[in-house]
């Protein structure tokens, strides 16, 4: 019986502290860099992006001045086409107009992410290194006030690279 109790004593106590810590540190870490890596492909994209939007830009500037009967060449999915600056003029605007909708959809998921991204740090309490040691304490003093098993909660943080 005594075997009994202290084995399942030892599953409870392990379970509960599986419960309280949630996932283990290596899961947490990966969870944590995949999420950064999805928001730094987005900004990547979204630069990449902007880049294009400024090269229509250049382009659409330049074909204003142009005589709307000239010929021009466009290139559309890999292959170069002939047609007239009246007929490729729309098509830019068009493709620009369309990309900056692309970038701000692009930036209303990055903040999301960005939030997202918050909300594991704190709720999982992971530091990045490099961070302030001023900011951790100021974080370990206000949680220390709040009660004895928020100081325990910030003291078993995850430690970031």
């Amino acid at each position: 019986m005594a075997a009994n109790s202290s084995s399942t004593g030892s599953k409870s106590s392990g379970g509960a502290g599986g419960k309280q810590s949630g996932p283990s540190a290596e899961q947490l870490v990966a969870t944590f860099q995949r999420m950064r890596q999805e928001q730094r492909s987005m900004a990547s994209k979204a630069a990449e992006l902007e880049m294009d939007i400024n090269e229509h830009s250049l382009v659409i500037d330049t074909l204003k001045d142009v005589d709307p009967s000239r010929k021009c060449f466009r290139l559309v999915g890999g292959v170069l086409v002939e047609r007239t600056v009246k007929e490729v003029l729309p098509a830019l605007e068009s493709n620009k107009e369309q990309i900056s909708k692309i970038i701000e959809s692009l930036n209303t998921q990055m903040q999301a992410k960005g939030r997202e991204l918050t909300e594991y740090r704190e709720r999982y309490n992971i530091r990045l290194v490099g961070e302030g040691e001023g900011e951790g304490q100021g974080q370990s003093a206000a949680s220390s006030g709040d009660s004895e098993g928020g100081g325990a909660k910030s003291a078993a943080g995850v430690l970031v690279s």
